[in-house]
């Protein structure tokens, strides 16, 4: 599966790139296929492995901060990996 999600500390508005950096040692540990955007991370792999990273990235920004929002869109098709770079891969095949 793919999720894309972004996690950060609630009430503050810019200058985040320092909690950002926090969030992504933990998803470069985790192992799995991954991607930083300008809005937020996607990451490839299964459900229990995405999920614990995602939980893992929220309570670490819960140690410095009183509140933390994390929104999380999943795209779950099953027997399928390697769609990270997949996906991207069709649509240029098809410009």
């Amino acid at each position: 599966m793919i999720v894309e999600f972004d996690t950060y500390p609630a009430g503050k508005s810019s200058g985040l790139g320092e909690e950002i950096a926090k969030v992504k040692e933990i998803i470069e540990a985790s192992g799995l296929d991954h991607q930083l955007t300008a809005m937020g991370t996607i990451i490839e792999g299964d459900w229990d492995e995405v999920m614990s990273t995602i939980k893992k990235c929220h309570h670490r920004l819960k140690q410095d901060h009183e509140r933390v929002e994390t929104h999380i869109k999943i795209d779950d098709h099953a027997d399928r990996t390697g769609r990270l770079k997949g996906k991207v891969d069709s649509v240029r095949e098809n410009l």
